[in-house]
């Protein structure tokens, strides 16, 4: 099994590990004993980065979650005599892409929390990119001066400074939590015993298992540029962060 390291601390930027597995099928992909890559999932990208290997860099361009490991794919075409089982790595994120995901994700939570505690609207869909993303909502009707009110809230709430706490629950527990699922259809399979919930003090409490900045004011200033009616009762809100 990966050690998760970013459920530890979303802010590891280097860190070192030992290779596991190495697969050879399609290009060069790497298991690592532990890792702060994110595989990607809830919208959110993968991380992307290097790994040195016995003073040779490469890059990571996907990590992927298969079972209980992360398989990073490596800019390759065919194995390195360095890159073997019990080979130790030197890690590191690209931060500036990942720091912009951290961002953004948070973002969308805090769109998410003003939009379900003022409007009672539950999430249909999302997705992001670095500094942008979009978030689709159970509106009847969204106006341009609704969207100039939920855009004032949510910067009122990143100006607040929220503390953002992670925390693993059993599903049991997790689930008698009002509200823990914000969209339409629960996504959490039967089969997942434990729940990761992602908490801006004050304002959100929800399941996610994505990376987060540890308070509201890193995300900077909220902008939503664009909405629109992708049916009768579901609009789409694009939001970025300057």
């Amino acid at each position: 099994m990966t050690q998760l390291l970013y459920y530890e601390d979303a802010y590891w930027r280097e860190f070192e590990a030992t290779i596991t597995a190495v697969d050879t099928t399609d290009g060069v992909r790497v298991t690592l004993d532990r890792t702060a890559f994110y595989p990607g999932g809830g919208g959110q990208p993968n991380d992307q980065g290097w790994l040195e290997v016995a003073g040779t860099r490469y890059g990571v361009s996907a990590a992927k979650k298969q079972g209980d490991q992360i398989w990073h794919t490596l800019g390759i075409e065919k194995n390195a005599d360095a890159v073997q089982v019990g080979a130790m790595v030197v890690a590191t994120l690209d931060w500036e892409r990942r720091y912009q995901l951290m961002r953004t994700h948070t973002a969308m939570h805090i769109l998410c929390g003003v939009v379900w505690r003022d409007y009672s609207a539950s999430v249909t869909g999302g997705n992001m990119e670095p500094g942008q993303s979009r978030m689709d909502f159970e509106f009847a009707s969204l106006t341009r001066e609704l969207i100039g009110e939920i855009e004032a809230k949510c910067n009122a709430e990143i100006a607040t400074a929220r503390a953002i706490r992670t925390q693993i629950l059993p599903r049991e527990e997790a689930f008698q939590i009002p509200d823990l699922i914000r969209t339409k259809i629960n996504l959490l399979p039967a089969g997942i015993t434990e729940i990761r919930t992602v908490e801006i003090v004050g304002l959100d409490l929800q399941a996610d298992g994505g990376t987060h900045v540890s308070n509201t004011r890193e995300v900077g200033k909220m902008k939503i540029v664009d909405y629109k009616s992708k049916g009768a009762i579901n609009k789409r809100i694009y939001i970025e962060l300057e």
